[in-house]
């Protein structure tokens, strides 16, 4: 048996892990790359394996740095089973629907100035067809069911607790352990949050022999949940007092739901100004019915808070969904105090481009954040302090004020990750593989776990491969 890492290594995005077990290869994740548009493009363009001799691919959920580039896998020549919960199914339906979309306008602009430079036109690397026989080769898995990926591997999702539908994944590979004895290896996806609405606490990954785990906030303590309400609607209050507009880019998936959720109970316990609340993204439109279609997924606080009466977690009266681009267009008029949650959460693509635009120069708007940015993404260069950022090719001068509020990220942070691997005793746990954090959380979290006796703990490279059987990079 080999594990070779292909995607999310000494990185943030384009998570995918390719495991050689028993004579087949299955794929863990197959997401897309984020970063600069011309190292994105090639690298997800190609893939460090050959699609057509992947048997299965097994996926934690929905997020595209995670599922995005599944669809050109299948353009490719992949041709097995994507397992996945139903839920990610769905949000799959419409996620990779729209990034194919976003490929192809994106790729509208770009090539513009490619013809006008004599260059020939990048076509996208996938496309809405491409999408949609991606999508017959998905087969639904509930939680804690077990299901064969390969002879004498058998698996099963574990609820991770990040965004609806998310999953840890759990392998029994016969035959793999010491002595001939079966290997039990964990793949952690995207660990969640304790204590987060909307979510159930993740259900740890237990009893292993080897633990592939992200660790995104490896080095970082989020702020507790318990104030985040107030800190929320005090810095809407305060921009609305001073005339200006609260835009928030956020994820689709996730972020948006708990972001709505938290206004909602704000706005019954009248805490917020009287000003109107829009959710500019069709995408997270969409998302958000899914989110209806699977309600009982959802934890306890969310069916106390909303759902034994009756409500509707993600529905109230100054909240509006806009789904049209007039609809989009007609906030760039608006002069008076009001709330944009618009996608991308990196503000790599979307109509947050558009608002970010017309607004970063405003020092009366409040530009704030609640998700991680990766790096290279405009996100970050804000977050980071950059005065002068290109939006569509153009310089903009940020002189809106800038907030990040992280106890929103439905990532677990540094306490939370070692609580999850503590309950797994070193003993038994010979090799821990540190994926999906950048070198400054990988690092730091690495020396943690040893000092907590998990000795064999690496950051892996790009491309590079350890051999089971021997115990070593290869």
């Amino acid at each position: 048996m080999n594990i070779k890492f292909c995607g999310a290594a000494q990185t943030v995005t384009g998570s995918q892990i390719l495991l050689g077990i028993n004579g087949r290869k299955i794929l863990l994740e197959c997401g897309l790359f984020q970063g600069r548009r011309a190292e994105s493009y090639e690298r997800n363009l190609n893939f460090l394996y050959d699609p057509s001799e992947v048997d299965a691919v097994i996926l934690s959920h929905a997020h595209i740095d995670h599922s995005g580039n599944i669809p050109n896998l299948v353009k490719q020549g992949f041709k097995g089973s994507i397992f996945a919960t139903p839920a990610t199914i769905d949000l799959c339906k419409i996620m990779l629907r729209d990034s194919a979309f976003l490929q192809e306008k994106d790729l509208e602009w770009v090539n513009v100035i490619r013809r006008r430079q004599h260059l020939p036109e990048m076509p996208p690397v996938y496309t809405i067809g491409d999408v949609e026989r991606a999508m017959d080769l998905f087969v639904g898995v509930d939680f804690n069911r077990e299901f064969t990926v390969a002879p004498g591997a058998v698996a099963m999702f574990r609820d991770a607790g990040h965004i609806l539908g998310s999953a840890g994944i759990h392998l029994e590979i016969d035959g793999a352990g010491p002595n001939g004895k079966p290997l039990r290896l964990g793949f952690s996806g995207d660990i969640g949050r304790p204590n987060l609405p909307i979510t159930n606490d993740p259900n740890v990954l237990r009893d292993l022999d080897m633990l592939i785990m992200e660790c995104t906030y490896g080095n970082r303590h989020h702020d507790g949940f318990g104030e985040v309400e107030e800190e929320l609607a005090t810095a809407i209050r305060e921009t609305a007092e001073h005339g200006g507009k609260v835009i928030i880019p956020s994820f689709a998936v996730g972020r948006t739901q708990i972001l709505v959720y938290v206004l909602h109970k704000l706005f019954n316990q009248n805490r917020l100004p009287e000003i109107p609340i829009y959710v500019d993204s069709p995408l997270a439109c969409d998302a958000t019915s899914v989110f209806r279609d699977y309600l009982h997924y959802l934890d306890r606080e969310t069916k106390r808070v909303f759902l034994d009466g009756e409500e509707d977690p993600f529905g109230f009266s100054r909240l509006t969904y806009i789904h049209d681009v007039d609809g989009s267009k007609k906030l760039n008029g608006q002069t008076f105090p009001h709330v944009i949650i618009s996608g991308s959460g990196m503000a790599e693509g979307g109509r947050i481009l558009h608002h970010l635009r017309n607004n970063i120069d405003n020092p009366k708007t409040l530009l704030l954040f609640v998700g991680y940015a990766a790096k290279d993404t405009l996100a970050r260069k804000i977050i980071d302090g950059e005065k002068v950022v290109k939006i569509f090719g153009e310089d903009h001068n940020v002189r809106c004020r800038v907030k990040v509020m992280d106890a929103f990220s439905a990532h677990a942070d540094r306490r939370d990750l070692l609580d999850y691997v503590d309950l797994n005793d070193p003993a038994r746990l010979k090799h821990i593989f540190l994926i999906h954090g950048e070198p400054d959380q990988a690092i730091s979290f690495k020396d943690a776990l040893r000092s907590k006796g998990y000795q064999n703990v690496y950051f892996p490279g790009l491309g590079d491969t350890f051999d089971v059987g021997k115990g070593e990079f290869v």
